[in-house]
Parts: C-alpha cells; sequence; structure tokens
C-alpha cells in the first residue's frame, strides 16, 4: 500500500475545508437571493394573524410553499387540522426543524412606529410569522443541499400550531410524531442575537368556571348566587398565595367572563389561569394549590366550579451537544444591518419604550455563549426537548429593547427589520442542520447527552394529561 506522506493529508485537509467552506458560501448566497420571496409569505401571515388552533390560511400557505419545493405533506398530524409534517429525502439522520404561526389576541397593530389598531383580532406579537418562515426558508435550504450534493438523510418541517397556551407541540409529542426523529433544531423572533443554552419555564394553565344562580341584584338579591363572587374569591387566596411559593414561581390570570350586567347576579363567570416555574414538579404543586382555592371559592359562595386543562409544558432541556453548533453558525452569519429608513422607524420605536436613544449592539452582534440562561417564559419545545435532542437561537427581528408581547413587536415584524432577523435564523438554522448531516457521530453524542440529562428513570409524562387537543381555546 502506497504510504501518504505528511503533506498529502495536509493538503487533503486544506481541500476539504476548502469545499465545506464554498458549501456554506453557495446555502448562504441562495437564502440571501430569496429573502424578497419569504419576506412576502411571512407578511401575508403576519396579515393574517390567526389565533392558536385557527390558522387554517397560514398552515396552508407553508404547506403550499414546501409542497412546491418537492416535499411530501402529511396534513392533520396528532388529530390537529392546522398540524403538519412536511418531509424529504430518506433514511438516517432525521433532523426535524419546527415552525409556529399562531398569532396573540388582542394585539392588532400596523406596521407603524406609533400605537395604532389594525382593527384585527389578533396581532403577531411574538413574530411567529416570521418563526413558521424561517423554518421553512431553512428546511428548503438543507433539502437542496441533501441533493446537490447527493447526501442520505431526512428533512423534516413540523408545522407546529397553538404555541401560545395551546401546548400544540405536546399533543404532537403525546402521539409520537416525533419518535423516529434524531435531531430537533427550532428558534424565536427576538430583540438580540443569540444561541446560548436556553432555558423555559415549565407552565400548566386551566380556565375555571364557576356556576351559581341568577337573580336582581337590587329587587331579589338574596335569590342569587354569585359566579363573580366565586371567581373574585378565588382570585383573592391565589394572591395571598404568592407570598408562599418560590419566588421564581409566576401565577398570572385573567377574568375571560365576569357577566354582562351589574344589576343582574351572574350565573357564569370563568378565570383564566397559568402557573409556571423552571422545575414541573413545582408547577404541579403549584397548580393543585390553585385547584383547592378555586374548590374553596366554591364553597364559600355558594357556587360550584369545573376547569378545563388548557395548556402544559415541559421546561426546556438544553443540548450543549447541538447548542455549541448552533452558536458557532449564528456568529459565522453574523447580526443585522439597519439601513438609514429602518433606522429612523427604529428610532421612534424606541422612544415609545421609554429609551433616550437606539442603542443597535444587540442587533448587530451576537450575545456570548453560555451554558445556563435565565427563563421567564414557556414554551411546548420543552416537551421535544425532552424527547429528542433540541437546539434553538433567537435573532433581532425586533428593535433592541423591545419585549415580546407588544404592540413594538408587532409593527416591527411587519417591516423589513423582522425580515432581517429572520433570515439570520433560517441561514443558521441551515447551517446547523447541514453540519449534523455531515457528522453523524453529532447525533449519537446528542442522544448520549440527552439520556444522561433526563435522568435513567425518566418517563415522558404530558402536564397536560389525556384531555384532546384544546381546538376551541381561542374562541
Amino acid at each position: 500500500m502506497k504510504k501518504i506522506l505528511p503533506f498529502s493529508i495536509a493538503f487533503l485537509f486544506f481541500a476539504t475545508a476548502v469545499f465545506s467552506q464554498k458549501d456554506e458560501e453557495k446555502v448562504l448566497t441562495d437564502l440571501n437571493g430569496k429573502t424578497q420571496k419569504y419576506g412576502d409569505i411571512a407578511h401575508t401571515i403576519w396579515e393574517y394573524a390567526e389565533m392558536g388552533y385557527l390558522e387554517e390560511k397560514s398552515s396552508a400557505l407553508l404547506e403550499k410553499t414546501l409542497s412546491d419545493a418537492g416535499f411530501s405533506i402529511e396534513k392533520g398530524i396528532a388529530g390537529i387540522p392546522t398540524a403538519f409534517k412536511a418531509e424529504y429525502g430518506s433514511g438516517y439522520p432525521v433532523i426535524a426543524i419546527l415552525g409556529e404561526y399562531d398569532a396573540l389576541p388582542g394585539l392588532s397593530q400596523q406596521a407603524v412606529p406609533e400605537k395604532k389598531s389594525a382593527d384585527k383580532a389578533a396581532g403577531h406579537a411574538c413574530g411567529h410569522h416570521l418563526f413558521g418562515t424561517a423554518s421553512t426558508a431553512a428546511a428548503i435550504a438543507v433539502k437542496d443541499w441533501l441533493t446537490a450534493n447527493k447526501k442520505q438523510g431526512t428533512i423534516r418541517f413540523y408545522g407546529c400550531p397553538a404555541e401560545e397556551g395551546g401546548s400544540g407541540k405536546v399533543y404532537m409529542v403525546r402521539e409520537g410524531v416525533f419518535n423516529d426523529v434524531d435531531v430537533a433544531l427550532h428558534w424565536h423572533p427576538g430583540a438580540e442575537n443569540e444561541a446560548s443554552a436556553g432555558a423555559a419555564l415549565a407552565n400548566k394553565s386551566a380556565k375555571f368556571r364557576f356556576h351559581g344562580v341568577s337573580a336582581h341584584a337590587a329587587g331579589a338579591p338574596e335569590r342569587g348566587r354569585s359566579a363573580l363572587d366565586g371567581v373574585e374569591a378565588m382570585d383573592m387566596m391565589v394572591n395571598m398565595m404568592r407570598e408562599h411559593i418560590p419566588q421564581d414561581a409566576r401565577i398570572h390570570y385573567v377574568i375571560t367572563d365576569g357577566g354582562k350586567a351589574p344589576n343582574v347576579v351572574p350565573d357564569f363567570a370563568e378565570v383564566y389561569y397559568y402557573a409556571r416555574h423552571g422545575k414541573r414538579d413545582v408547577v404541579i404543586d403549584i397548580f393543585d394549590r390553585i385547584v383547592k382555592a378555586a374548590e374553596g371559592a366554591a364553597l364559600g359562595t355558594g357556587t360550584t366550579m369545573d376547569y378545563e386543562m388548557i395548556g402544559g409544558t415541559h421546561e426546556l432541556l438544553p443540548n450543549l451537544t447541538l447548542q455549541k453548533i448552533m452558536f458557532d453558525n449564528l456568529t459565522k452569519v453574523g447580526g443585522v444591518t439597519y439601513t438609514p429608513e429602518e433606522k429612523v422607524f427604529a428610532e421612534k420605536i424606541a422612544t415609545t419604550l421609554g429609551a433616550k436613544s437606539l442603542d443597535m449592539e444587540t442587533a448587530e452582534n451576537i450575545q456570548p455563549y453560555q451554558e445556563e440562561a435565565r427563563a421567564y417564559g414557556s414554551t411546548d419545545v420543552g416537551d421535544v426537548s425532552y424527547t429528542v435532542p433540541t437546539a434553538g437561537l433567537g435573532t433581532a427581528t425586533w428593535v433592541p429593547g423591545t419585549p415580546a408581547h407588544s404592540w413594538q413587536a408587532v409593527a416591527a415584524g411587519g417591516t423589513s427589520i423582522g425580515t432581517k432577523g429572520m433570515m439570520v435564523a433560517a441561514k443558521t438554522l441551515a447551517l446547523t442542520a447541514i453540519d449534523v448531516f455531515k457528522n453523524p457521530d453529532t447525533v449519537k453524542k446528542a442522544k448520549t447527552e440527552l439520556e444522561e440529562r433526563r435522568g435513567a428513570d425518566f418517563e415522558y409524562i404530558p402536564l397536560l394529561g389525556n384531555r384532546p387537543p384544546a381546538l376551541d381555546y381561542r374562541k
């Protein structure tokens, strides 16, 4: 056998590195060339602004985009009409990219830098129109790479509805749609570019419904039993309970039905509760105490109470093996730069947020990598992360300093600022998926890490129990 000289080995490494770099450059160039196309798709979904489990037009548009690109489509997975799976390729590994597309109620806003209603029922205040579109763009870019390089493997896009309180992915996990997936990738719109080992709080939510007896509030009050009294008594007890729960827990509620007229004792009232914490066992305990408060409130007000579980999600379980690859690719892609027109828009938004000046650093730069990040929100990606090795990132789709679930997020998400951040995510997801396809050992390492982090005795139990998908929770 001919002996390979050290110089030859060095040359092979050099040639491989050059080829790999050209490979990446082509993926990025192709995505750059489709910025307008994907921006138009995202803006169309922004205009639709469909809430959880009602995203018929939004999911259909993404299905068509993927089908036109050569993906096979399976609609209505996990018993959810607006959930779907798009697939291309065959064999190992199976890499999934997650996409969302639901809007939030009551956050209608035009794409202008002052608060101005768009007269719609909802708005994309969490940027899921960008989320679903970037993930679609990334899946198609990976498919093109697989085809061009004649690589074996399967790329999947999962259309995931109702993340905002509807726990869509939990039903999908429960039904086993991720069972043969090797790696799952996701992202989220935000006000900065980061790919640290993210965290998210576990969450349980429910609608508590009180039933009383109606009567004339002035003429025959003794004959009434107010369902609203039940809700208010429950709220008072839960608010006192806040003193006696872990300080990093969160409880929030909104009265969704408190009656119709002051002179009628309401015979029905409803309050919608969330309980959150970084550990699901703590959330379960807090939620059980909330239920006890509701039972006590009904007893004390002479009403009856029942409740419906709406959502329940695990905390996010980061996978450092994958997360470091994601961070490296985000660093390669880089942040966003505003045009003069975008900067004028951003400066106006910044003033509405109380900022004295626009700080562009978080949009232009990449945040340092951290292996332990603090969590404030929740996501049903948490359940996926306990099933499949999962990694994610966030990009600057909003003006620096913008909080999620705000009219400012809706406004920026409807402009080229949102599109620019979206394409940063699409490029990073695509490069990360391609890296995993190139290095199958990464999958083995990621799976070993998942097993170690979740524990040998781990058993997946959905926090929302065995209830069917809450398809009418936004109706």
